[in-house]
């Protein structure tokens, strides 16, 4: 019996110790669920509380080196020194690529300085990650109106609206880019 003992030891402690790392991740995921409910029924005012909270679980990557590299990139980019903040986002990306806010925080650095093409293919990895990152999927809905397709932007603000039909200037710009797109009733 002491022998099943301390052979059993090993893989309870190792069943442990996994569910100790990914209890965090499973209680994160279990908030944003709620909070993403919340968001469906949210007044404007709550909305940016809300997705202000969805933001905060978002940064967390689950390593403080990793977490000083998005503040490091994050107060750059609030400088207006895009290119320290690209260079901060891009050595976050670099250590840690399956945090999808590094992607989404670079994406937006680059398309501050105009780099269109390096910002999609973020975002493009940010919801790779993140699926319903509606910050990354407002930055495309941006760089697809701004290279000329209202279409796909339209269609990238539609998406958002799933996701929290309540945020500040999403009504407005989709009623926008519908007349734009779809013309003037008569």
């Amino acid at each position: 019996m002491r022998l099943i003992r301390l052979y059993l030891k090993s893989p309870v402690a190792a069943v442990a110790a996994c569910l100790a790392l990914l209890c965090p991740a499973i209680a994160d995921e279990a908030e944003l669920d709620a909070l993403f409910a919340g968001l469906q029924n949210a007044n404007p005012e709550t909305v940016q509380q809300i997705e202000k909270q969805i933001y905060r679980i978002w940064s967390q990557s689950g390593s403080p080196a990793m977490d000083l590299l998005l503040e490091r990139g994050r107060k750059a980019h609030a400088e207006g020194d895009f290119g320290l903040a690209i260079e901060h986002f891009s050595a976050l990306v670099d250590h840690a690529p399956d945090f999808a806010e590094g992607y989404n925080a670079r994406a937006t650095a680059y398309f501050q300085t105009g780099r269109f093409g390096q910002s999609l293919a973020d975002i493009r990895q940010t919801l790779r990650l993140n699926p319903r990152h509606f910050g990354a999927i407002s930055g495309l809905a941006a760089i697809l109106e701004q290279i000329g397709r209202p279409e796909d932007s339209l269609e990238a603000l539609r998406a958002v609206e799933e996701l929290s039909p309540h945020r500040e200037g999403l009504s407005d710009a989709i009623s926008r880019l519908e007349r734009e797109v779809e013309g003037e009733a008569i």
